[in-house]
């Protein structure tokens, strides 16, 4: 009879190890669960993009896109500083957001397709996804109206939206560096030498010294 209250006793312990364990295992799952949402919850973390600088030169105009606060035209020459453009880019996809480094105002379009220059980035209609054409040009569709473009006349006033295709010169743009800008990711472009390199090198130094 003594041996049934010792295996009680015994069973008992042996749950309650397994009960701890089981909630130890789900705080542990809750913990990590709150970790991962903390380091995803912002898209816009810098961990998660990319910036460059560079003009966007319009195919309509022949020169390039610039941003003057509220106002946005396809009219600015080669260097200008309205025309310089900081383009934050999304990591995972070509979602871009476009500003410019001198007035801070990001390009973007309106319910009805008007483009507008806003300080603030951050809402869905500021973003543009990027679509590579085969004649080396780009075409900037907006993120949340799906089919309208960013396009310029040949004024270089900017085009609504609903007005814009993907076929239209006007909505063509072609990715530069404005006139003496040297991009930080250039400079450490490495080069293969070969054998041919180097005798090319060493025949070029011979010709300098006779």
């Amino acid at each position: 009879m003594s041996l049934l209250p010792s295996r009680f006793i015994y069973l008992c312990l042996h749950f309650l190890v397994l009960y701890f364990q089981l909630q130890e295992s789900q705080q542990t799952s809750a913990d990590f669960r709150i970790y991962i949402e903390n380091h995803t919850r912002n898209p816009d973390d810098l961990s998660r993009k990319q910036v460059r600088i560079y003009q966007l030169y319009s195919r309509t105009t022949g020169k390039h896109v610039q941003i003057m606060g509220k106002k946005i035209n396809a009219n600015g020459d080669d260097g200008s500083k309205y025309a310089l453009l900081v383009v934050e880019t999304e990591t995972f996809g070509s979602h871009i957001r476009i500003k410019g480094k001198e007035s801070e105002h990001y390009i973007c379009m309106t319910e009805k397709g008007k483009i507008v220059g806003r300080p603030d980035g951050r809402k869905h209609e500021c973003v543009f996804v990027e679509e590579f054409l085969e004649n080396n040009y780009t075409a900037l569709v907006s993120a949340k109206y799906k089919g309208w473009y960013l396009g310029f006349n040949r004024k270089g006033r900017p085009k609504k939206g609903p007005q814009t295709t993907q076929k239209q010169q006007e909505a063509h743009f072609m990715k530069r560096q404005p006139k003496g800008w040297v991009d930080p990711l250039e400079e450490f472009r490495f080069t293969t030498v070969t054998k041919r390199t180097r005798r090319a090198r060493r025949l070029k130094s011979n010709a300098k010294r006779n």
